[in-house]
């Protein structure tokens, strides 16, 4: 995986319509039309974490908003206001681990098909290069 960072932070959650302690994307690692890179250094102010663990839901948190920060992104490469976009469905969803306080996880998305506002991605998640949970979503942009 990546080392580099693309984007930081600040960056990314002015990219999120996601706000504090809601944010479960802290840095962008790459970007390309079809793929973007992103993750998350787990703190101990995170809502998702129970007894040093992060849970189910804070992962499956941090894929969506890595979708959201894909296409987020591609507004902001044309100067426009991304809208707001909806988990139109999930699937397929497997988590073969669960992270840790200070663990840094990574996410991989890759957009399988993108029609009229709707994108399908597969999305694979990383903890120190091993895959921890992966799957399918759906999103929808609002009109």
């Amino acid at each position: 995986m990546n080392a580099s960072v693309l984007l930081e932070k600040e960056a990314v959650e002015n990219l999120l319509p996601q706000k504090f302690p809601f944010v479960m994307v802290d840095r962008m690692f790459s970007y390309s039309e079809t793929e973007l890179s992103s993750g998350l250094n787990i703190q101990k102010e995170n809502i998702f974490l129970e007894d040093d663990t992060f849970l189910e839901a804070g992962l499956i948190e941090h894929m969506a908003q890595s979708v959201a920060l894909h296409t987020g992104y591609q507004f902001f490469l044309k100067k426009e206001i991304a809208p707001t976009g909806y988990i139109g469905s999930i699937k397929d969803i497997q988590i073969k681990k669960l992270p840790k306080i200070n663990d840094t996880i990574q996410s991989k998305v890759t957009i399988l098909q993108e029609f009229a506002g709707v994108t399908l991605v597969d999305i694979v998640t990383f903890l120190n290069n091993e895959e921890i949970a992966n799957g399918q979503m759906k999103t929808v942009l609002a009109k």
